[in-house]
């Protein structure tokens, strides 16, 4: 009896432990989304403004396409941009050819989250490649259709021309709104800590911190016997086909209305192991997919075919982006493997890599103030 008691209490304390590892999940889950809430509210502060007045500034398809890849990095959301651009086009301020190439390069924009979200596994080297490569492959799948796209609708407007057809199928709808659970569960707490840190730069901080306390502590609780039974649901259920992603990426990214949040979340998943690149790569696709559902919904509400023309435009493009490139898929593989392998390898690399990241910022942003003085 003596000897059965130690193994009783120890029998006793596992669901404990269990409960007590789902709570400090979901805690650190809770931590991570406000994380990239504060992250896009900061990003706002300074750059809203900015973005506005880039929008106006679309003289070619080229700037437009760089104008979008802007844009959309300092607000943090492509649905945001997107909606914007509608309302512009709605007040006659854009017209629908300039439009196009904006929400081609807003899809790039999007992804410079995920790169944030990457470094949060810098310090371990193997993480950290499958972490990068992850967060990559959405960049390199974006920019690779932008960039196939964009000279073939300049000369052939196929995008614009299937958005055409598509609004003319939905002429008529009204428009609705859908609910946003992210920002209902994560606003109270929003709203606190911007009411107690003022500024753009002190909040951009603090949303950095907490992004990798959120990481390191998920991190924590993930490994051993959680990590193997996350395994096992990633694999038998919620990722064990590509359509099975795609459809989760659509489903979670239309829910929630922010890609840079759920193809964010599956970052630290990538790391960890627990799912593979070409798990994570059909999951992009449908949260492209997913992320056109807002401004799709809002241009409806404006009464103007070429506003919802334009919202359409974004899914139209997506869905072509999908059907050149999802065949070809092994090429964006290739590109982001090799990307997180150079960035891994060591500081200096990493150092570069950013770098390299920086300067596509940088350069777009000449090239846009030399075309609008021309």
């Amino acid at each position: 009896m003596t000897d059965s008691a130690p193994l009783m209490a120890k029998n006793e304390d596992r669901p404990l432990q269990t409960v007590l590892r789902v709570v400090s999940f979901l805690a650190m889950l809770y931590l991570f989304f406000s994380s990239i809430s504060l992250m896009s509210v900061a990003f706002k502060m300074g750059g809203s403004d900015l973005a506005n007045q880039l929008l106006t500034m679309a003289s070619d398809p080229v700037a437009g396409l760089l104008i979008g890849f802007l844009a959309t990095s300092l607000l943090q959301s492509s649905s945001t941009t997107t909606t914007i651009v509608v309302t512009f086009v709605a007040s006659g301020a854009l017209t629908i050819p300039l439009a196009v190439p904006i929400i081609m390069g807003a899809n790039i924009g999007t992804t410079t989250t995920n790169t944030i979200v990457a470094i949060g596994h810098v310090t371990r080297p193997a993480e950290f490649e499958r972490a990068f490569a992850a967060s990559t492959v959405h960049d390199f799948f974006n920019l690779l259709a932008a960039f196939t796209i964009l000279p073939i609708e300049m000369l052939f407007h196929p995008v614009e021309r299937s958005a055409v057809f598509l609004q003319d199928v939905f002429a008529g709808a009204g428009g609705m709104k859908v609910a946003d659970p992210l920002k209902a569960v994560t606003g109270p707490f929003i709203d606190a800590v911007t009411g107690l840190v003022p500024g753009m730069i002190p909040l951009l901080l603090l949303a950095l911190v907490l992004l990798f306390v959120a990481l390191r502590g998920m991190m924590r609780i993930m490994q051993g016997p959680v990590l193997k039974r996350m395994e096992g649901l990633f694999d038998r259920v919620l990722f064990r086909n590509d359509a099975a992603s795609f459809s989760l990426g659509v489903v979670t990214t239309a829910t929630v209305q922010s890609s840079s949040a759920t193809t964010s979340l599956i970052v630290p998943l990538a790391g960890t192991g627990v799912l593979s690149l070409r798990q994570v790569f059909p999951y992009t696709l449908g949260a492209n997919v997913g992320t056109t559902i807002t401004a799709i919904l809002a241009s409806m509400t404006l009464a103007s075919p070429a506003a919802v023309t334009v919202a359409l435009a974004h899914l139209c493009f997506n869905l072509l982006a999908i059907v050149i490139y999802y065949p070809l898929k092994a090429f964006p593989l290739w590109l982001a493997t090799n990307w997180g392998r150079l960035a891994a390898r060591s500081k200096a690399n990493t150092a570069g890599v950013l770098s390299v990241y920086a300067a596509l910022h940088i350069i777009p942003l000449l090239y846009i103030i030399w075309s609008s003085k021309r």
